[in-house]
């Protein structure tokens, strides 16, 4: 869904979509994320409580008539049969039906608590389907190294600096197109920032500020007004996309280009390898992340205990058996 077609959301959806950028500080794709799950439920709905005929495909459904008074009505079996028509119609995976399950969730619950439209919340209690956990993708110590040594070309100082960042400091690759060259303190420190515009303060270490150096003596300064650390081939702030398509290409180049691996892969690698080999607390590492729950955080203990099944199991003597 494209932000120009919001105007064809209910308003109270589209006033709920301004609420999440401009006071929850949510990113763009994550509006259009919440904007996209709502609209389909509510076509869903529409269509289910009679208000089109039942065989109008749910993409023709407008549905920008819908009132506080409909959005009333909607029950807790509505919901349900949302989830299933997901499942079935859609083909939905369990982390998609999920996710809508949030967004409608805590659209109701902004109606309800925040703007007191309704009395009760019928979508209080609706809950979601259970998702499998499954372990980050990551690279190993080696491979991350290999990953930084393929760097070359032109920008080569800038994507080494970028590749530096994303590996030591886990950061979102938000938080890194956002950074400004001022964030970078004296002290060697940096500011990012996270999600819902919350501020931290991340201790860069000697590679990072190496690379940071370096990368600085070949930055544009001529002609360039924007205090973007990152640059383009425009000389203008680099764009996330952009971003994506080097680290698809690094990873390519050093021969990774096939495991699933991602910009948000590389945050995964950064947050191992400082839990497997710097002794950090999970508190601490929380901090680093910028996560808002330690239950996130806590995967990274559930990885460090696969790394050292595997390492166990690759002992040489792990097939020895008796003689007798």
């Amino acid at each position: 869904m494209r932000k120009e077609e919001f105007n064809t959301l209910p308003q109270l959806v589209q006033e709920y979509l301004v609420y999440l950028e401009a006071i929850k500080g949510h990113s763009e794709l994550s509006v259009l994320e919440y904007a996209s799950d709502l609209r389909t439920f509510f076509r869903f709905v529409y269509r289910y409580k009679g208000k089109v005929p039942k065989d109008t495909p749910v993409e023709e459904i407008d549905i920008s008539p819908i009132d506080i008074s409909f959005i009333q009505s909607v029950n807790l079996m509505d919901a349900y049969q949302f989830i299933i028509y997901c499942k079935n119609d859609r083909h939905n995976n369990e982390t998609t039906r999920a996710r809508r399950v949030v967004s409608i969730r805590r659209f109701y619950s902004y109606i309800s608590e925040n703007l007191g439209l309704i009395d009760k919340n019928p979508m209080k209690n609706l809950e979601a389907p259970k998702t499998k956990k499954s372990l980050p993708k990551y690279l190993a110590l080696d491979e991350a190294k290999k990953l930084l040594s393929v760097v070359d070309g032109k920008y080569k100082e800038r994507d080494y600096c970028i590749l530096t960042f994303f590996l030591n400091c886990g950061m979102r690759l938000s938080e890194l197109v956002s950074i400004d060259y001022n964030d970078i303190k004296s002290d060697g420190t940096i500011v990012i920032t996270g999600k819902g515009n919350k501020e931290r303060t991340v201790y860069l270490n000697q590679a990072c500020v190496d690379a940071f150096t370096d990368y600085m003596k070949v930055r544009p300064k001529d002609g360039v007004k924007d205090k973007a650390l990152f640059l383009s081939s425009r000389n203008n702030r680099i764009s996330p996309k952009t971003v994506q398509h080097l680290v698809y290409s690094y990873l390519d180049k050093a021969g990774f280009g096939d495991r699933g691996l991602s910009v948000h892969k590389l945050r995964h690698t950064a947050a191992t390898l400082m839990y497997q080999f710097g002794e950090v607390d999970l508190l601490l590492l929380k901090e680093i992340l910028g996560h808002e729950n330690l239950g996130t955080t806590e995967i990274y203990t559930h990885t460090a205990e696969d790394a050292a099944k595997k390492a166990v199991q690759s002992n040489p003597l792990a097939d020895e058996k008796p003689k007798w």
